[in-house]
């Protein structure tokens, strides 16, 4: 099913909406991944071990928050080109279902199945 213009234009402005809570959440999250403190004065050991964990974890968010941020980009793009809701492997449209629940997807339910059988 082709996606008529007041559906891609919901999508649209979901898509924008995830993009801005991406970004803010960007900010938070780069003073949690800031550089840990060597000071073993001011913390213990295992404080330290925790911070760094933390660290680490935080670092893992922030990289798939930009991965999100580049699908969610490359969505915005494709919207203004007018190929939103196609699939990018088969060219079949993108049930909506499936976009409700992922905006950003690329692939139909059928391609991302096979890619997923592959790997």
């Amino acid at each position: 099913m082709v996606l008529d213009d007041k559906q891609v234009e919901a999508f649209r402005l979901q898509l924008l909406q995830l993009q801005d809570d991406l970004s803010a959440l960007k900010a938070t999250g780069e003073n949690a991944a800031r550089v840990v403190e060597l000071d073993q004065t001011s913390v213990g050991r295992l404080s330290r071990m925790d911070a760094l964990q933390g660290q680490a974890m935080s670092k893992e968010q922030g990289r798939r928050r930009e991965l999100e941020l580049q699908k969610i980009s490359a969505a915005l793009r494709r919207i203004e080109a007018g190929d939103y809701g196609d699939c990018l492997a088969c060219d079949e449209p993108i049930a909506i279902k499936r976009l409700t629940l992922d905006p950003a997807a690329t692939l139909c339910i059928r391609c991302a199945s096979e890619r997923e059988s592959q790997n």
